[in-house]
């Protein structure tokens, strides 16, 4: 990877720390925990979702307004309206806020609403959007391919970050396989491996990768184990009645539950977790 001359780590680079908020930051020693559902369907669902959560707790909430939905006929995002609907939760219990982009032409206006932005896995390589981020001074969560290497997820990243922004976090997510019993396959030994290559935090979305909600915090345990920074995690109040990846996302309840369940796996590899705005042993 002798081209990934800025996402490499090298004996002189320490690792990168990407700040959400004032309060919030990706790749120091607290794990960080993003949680919430995978569509913003309305201002009384995310209110639920940030007022139960905050005190779990995670440190940001995630939800997404413009969806790349296998299928044409599928729910496509509620848009504006839904980054409205973020913007209003963020400010009244001060939570920053992840959600995806899709195209160029929507990054202005997602900037103007989130503290974080994603690209999806079908968008990794999607170089001309990988540029136009690397122009913004917003954070960017890289989410790997659905198919990429591991040299590919880097210089995706090496993308970004040569057009001038540092501000990169990888995050692993599955990739597919000849079995169907779960959604994806999540390659932990991609988390070791992207932690020794390059300087970036490196967090992980059990919930894409195994589709099943009953996998998830196994799974999130043996990702915080492996070295991940944090996780990305969908819940949603009435999870069945989502109206995108339903079979994945956790209850409000269970969410909590794997919140607390994490905390010994992090303290057993030297690492804190936050307590509201502040990291504990």
């Amino acid at each position: 990877m002798k081209d990934a001359r800025l996402v490499r780590k090298t004996e002189s680079t320490s690792n990168s720390i990407v700040s959400l908020s004032n309060s919030v930051a990706i790749g120091g020693e607290a794990i960080v925990i993003i949680g919430g559902p995978c569509a913003v369907e309305s201002l009384e669902q995310m209110e639920t979702i940030a007022r139960e959560l905050k005190s779990a707790p995670i440190q940001a909430l995630r939800g997404g307004v413009y969806k790349p939905r296998t299928s044409p006929y599928s729910f496509q995002g509620s848009g504006l309206a839904g980054l409205e609907i973020l913007a209003t939760v963020r400010q009244r219990y001060d939570l920053p806020v992840v959600t995806e982009v899709m195209a160029i032409s929507q990054i202005e206006e997602i900037a103007q609403y989130a503290d974080m932005l994603q690209v999806g896995s079908r968008n990794m390589q999607n170089f001309d959007l990988l540029k136009a981020l690397g122009q913004t001074d917003k954070p960017i969560l890289l989410k790997r391919g659905l198919a990429a290497t591991i040299e590919e997820f880097v210089m995706a990243a090496e993308y970004i970050m040569s057009h001038g922004n540092p501000n990169v976090v990888l995050c692993e997510r599955g990739i597919r396989s000849f079995d169907n019993y779960t959604r994806n396959v999540l390659d932990l030994g991609a988390v070791a491996a992207l932690k020794q290559i390059t300087h970036l935090p490196v967090i992980v979305d059990p919930s894409h990768a195994a589709g099943r909600r009953e996998l998830i915090a196994d799974l999130s345990r043996a990702a915080i184990a492996c070295g991940a920074d944090g996780l990305i995690i969908e819940c949603h109040p009435e999870p069945d009645q989502s109206v995108s990846d339903a079979q994945q996302a956790l209850s409000i309840e269970s969410m909590m539950q794997l919140v607390q369940s994490v905390q010994p796996v992090a303290k057993a590899v030297g690492r804190t977790v936050y307590e509201g705005c502040f990291a504990i042993a």
